[in-house]
């Protein structure tokens, strides 16, 4: 279904009422008695501790603590758990998490073939998808137009996990309810406005957690080892990071990518960039550290400004 209305519209619907947005994700399934303590030893949080019908944010990392990957880690049966994660970062996990499973009772295997997914963003997305309003992770089995699928609480909404096939009809139902498609281009002013990073925007291979703020989030410090462990743990406790995650205020729009520069120096790369209805132009990119909030820097080649500002935005 074409999406229809203008992109302040969309915005409106997504702050006030329901957006749905066909999102492209890639999966790998997890099966196996000793898949929870298989992923204990490779992602950097608890996976252990995760019962049936909960989740967690994790990172796959390589022996120097830099990221591979960024991950939705979703415990859907006793001996099932489903990774999400950026299509362009699953192959990497599932060649990682397919390599060293062997000798173990665990079957690693890409789903991204059969299975997709549709985010309903917004007030209204736990009535839209019949569901009660579910905490950040946490899943539960559904059905939605006699199709079965996986609703997962997020931030925003309810992301619901189903068979590709049935996406269509699916949608059908959703949109007969109340639900309106919206761009990808609406969606990421939501999450640049909340500064989420996201992997292939301001995160990459070269990035560490703590330079993503998402440690809180994606770490834990009390389980056993995991590739990586030993950077993140001696940075979280003895170190600084050479580079923060930040808000940027723009004066006018910027495609991402861009050089930012403070002086002559250039301190970092601008990643998701929007004009949001309500903040105007902004935009997120992790800089060095002397690029501290208050820092005004240049952006690319075209005049354009940037105030650095702390997270989240005021």
């Amino acid at each position: 279904m074409p999406v229809t209305l203008e992109l302040d519209a969309q915005y409106r619907q997504l702050r006030e009422e329901c957006g749905l947005l066909v999102r492209g994700r890639g999966f790998i399934d997890v099966l196996g008695p000793d898949g929870a303590e298989y992923l204990q030893g490779q992602l950097t949080n608890d996976v252990e501790a995760v019962g049936v019908g909960e989740g967690q944010y994790a990172a796959l990392l390589d022996r120097k603590g830099h990221m591979q990957a960024d991950l939705r880690v979703l415990r859907v049966g006793e001996d099932a758990i489903l990774l999400d994660t950026e299509p362009a970062t699953k192959d990497v996990a599932l060649r990682h998490l397919t390599m060293y499973s062997i000798g173990r009772d665990v079957q690693v295997g890409d789903a991204s073939a059969e299975r997709g997914a549709v985010s309903l963003i917004g007030p209204r997305a736990a009535e839209i998808a019949g569901t009660p309003p579910l905490p950040e992770f946490a899943n539960e089995t559904t059905t939605i137009a006699g199709t079965e699928v996986v609703a997962v609480g997020t931030r925003e909404g309810v992301d619901l996990l189903l068979p590709l096939a049935e996406c269509d009809r699916v949608i059908a139902a959703l949109t007969d309810v109340g639900a309106v498609e919206v761009s990808a281009e609406a969606a990421e002013i939501l999450r640049v406005e909340s500064g989420v990073p996201r992997f292939g925007a301001e995160m990459d291979t070269a990035t560490m957690p703590a330079e993503a703020a998402i440690v809180e989030d994606a770490v834990s410090f009390t389980k056993g080892c995991y590739i990586g462990q030993e950077t993140v743990a001696r940075l979280h406790y003895k170190g600084k990071p050479n580079r923060h995650l930040r808000g940027l205020r723009l004066s006018g729009a910027a495609a991402p990518g861009a050089a930012l520069r403070l002086g002559e120096k250039e301190v970092g790369t601008l990643g998701g960039s929007v004009v949001s209805p309500a903040l105007g132009p902004i935009g997120l990119a992790i800089v060095r550290r002397e690029a501290e909030p208050g820092t005004e820097l240049a952006v690319g080649e075209d005049g354009v400004t940037a105030e650095v500002t702390a997270l989240p935005f005021g």
